[in-house]
């Protein structure tokens, strides 16, 4: 059994660990990056990037069946090659993946492929033994360790994930032909953004919600939008309705569900989609043996400066749980590299901004309105702008939305900007640097912004929450 010895080894190679061990390479901290399955973790691989490849082509599908709006004829019906748009989906992920493995390695980042487990702190530092993939075993000792092992889909029982009749989003990226029927049992973000996908392709899409609203941490406005074009495309929504039990027919899968007020009901389908949420991969780490702690649903306890009860260990991204995002995973990544370098350095954000590429998009920053009142904010100013009364939306016909944007109504003091409709997952970036650097609604709404672009509904809804509109009525 070889041994090898670091300043700091970083468990998991995803958008929070990857980041964490370049930084800790560039700041000359001597660095390994253990990675048991998927170099980029799951969002480049089965996530994040693979997603929105697949949103995309599916947005182009149906794109290209309306074009006679604005002059152009398509002869024929567009058509579907499932394996061609994998092989070009799996493109994406070849390039991203590569690219990680080049940064790692011109960072002085050595790469060790297998799997983890932490043994008791000694006196040399803490110990790891790596299960390698070519199947033999590795010591490591390093005086710092970050945990970065990422999550996993939540499964019901009942609903054991076979990606063949049960799969996962990980299943549903991969599927090679477009059913005709399929159940996505969750109306969030992971569920959503994939049953419209399939929708448009052509399948027979039904959405099992438990509780009574799709998207419940989302503003209840921008939800709305989303709802209609789920109508629009025939998916049907069914709320408060709880998934109980399947049974394989051979030709079909027949889920029984409880609807309100505990009657049931049968659904005739081919595939379900399981999108209930996920769970950290804090299993089989070795947790116990190094006595960090974890919370009673597994998630690693750390703190502001991502430190667990251990000393040199760490914790960061979706095993310590919080927003569950790639970005906030990244950021502190960085964060944690600082830390352990010696930098003064903590996790200190007031926003993270987050994104649900349905169609149409919707992004949030900040507060909803229920929760500036919650917190005390009595007094708000809201402003409203419609993407219909923009001149770049209507030049690219693509109207359905609006920008919101939330102002404490004494100080005018940003503290929310929710936004629906073509791009705003772009748009919400400047909303986000504005409520981090503590910007008022009038700095949105005086700051020029280029005509005509889709951001100018930002200084428009600002306008609008300060009665000053010029482009729509002000009331």
């Amino acid at each position: 059994m070889s041994e090898q010895r670091f300043d700091a080894v970083v468990i998991g190679a995803g958008p929070g660990g990857y980041p964490a061990a370049i930084r800790l390479g560039q700041l000359k901290v001597k660095t390994c990056v253990i990675e048991r399955e998927y170099m980029g973790g799951v969002c480049l691989n089965v996530g994040c990037i693979p997603s929105k490849a697949v949103i995309h082509a599916a947005k182009m599908y149906e794109k290209l069946g309306h074009t006679e709006d604005i002059g152009i004829t398509i002869p024929g019906k567009p058509s579907l090659d499932m394996k061609k748009l994998q092989q070009w989906k799996n493109g994406v992920v070849t390039k991203l993946t590569t690219g990680v493995r080049g940064l790692l390695k011109g960072n002085g980042v050595t790469i060790v492929e297998g799997s983890a487990t932490l043994g008791k702190p000694g006196p040399d530092g803490h110990r790891i033994t790596v299960k390698t993939k070519a199947g033999g075993e590795e010591t490591i000792i390093a005086k710092n360790v970050v945990l970065a092992t990422g999550s996993r889909p939540i499964e019901i029982p009942g609903f054991k994930i076979d990606q063949k009749r049960v799969i996962d989003s990980t299943g549903a990226l991969a599927l090679e032909a477009v059913p005709a029927r399929m159940v996505v049992i969750g109306g969030g973000y992971i569920g959503l953004e994939l049953g419209m996908v399939y929708a448009k392709f052509g399948t027979k899409v039904t959405v099992v919600e438990a509780m009574p609203r799709l998207l419940g941490t989302m503003d209840k406005d921008c939800v709305a939008v989303v709802e209609r074009k789920l109508k629009k495309l025939g998916v049907e929504v069914m709320l408060n309705t709880k998934a109980k039990s399947w049974e394989d027919k051979g030709d079909r899968a027949v889920l029984t569900v409880e609807l309100e007020g505990g009657k049931s009901a049968v659904v005739d389908t081919d595939v379900i989609l399981m999108s209930i949420g996920r769970r950290p991969n804090s299993e089989g780490l070795g947790l116990d043996q190094a006595g960090v702690t974890t919370d009673k649903r597994g998630f690693v306890v750390s703190d502001d400066h991502l430190r667990t009860n251990v000393g040199g260990i760490y914790a960061i991204g979706d095993l310590i749980g919080g927003m569950m995002l790639a970005h906030k995973a990244t950021k502190e990544g960085e964060v944690v590299a600082e830390i352990i370098a010696g930098h003064k350095a903590a996790f200190d954000v007031r926003t993270i901004p987050a994104v649900v590429f349905t169609d149409p998009e919707i992004a949030a920053t900040g507060l909803t309105e229920d929760e500036a009142k919650a917190k005390g904010h009595d007094k708000l100013k809201v402003g409203k702008f419609p993407f219909a009364a923009l001149g770049r939306a209507l030049s690219v016909n693509d109207t359905d939305g609006f920008v919101k944007v939330i102002a404490d109504g004494v100080t005018g003091e940003l503290l929310g900007v929710h936004i629906v409709g073509n791009g705003a997952s772009d748009l919400i970036a400047e909303a986000t640097l504005a409520i981090e650097m503590g910007a008022v609604a009038d700095d949105l709404r005086l700051t020029i912004h280029a005509h005509p672009t889709l951001s100018e509904a930002l200084m428009e809804a600002a306008a609008v929450a300060l009665g000053e509109a010029i482009h729509v009525i002000n009331r």
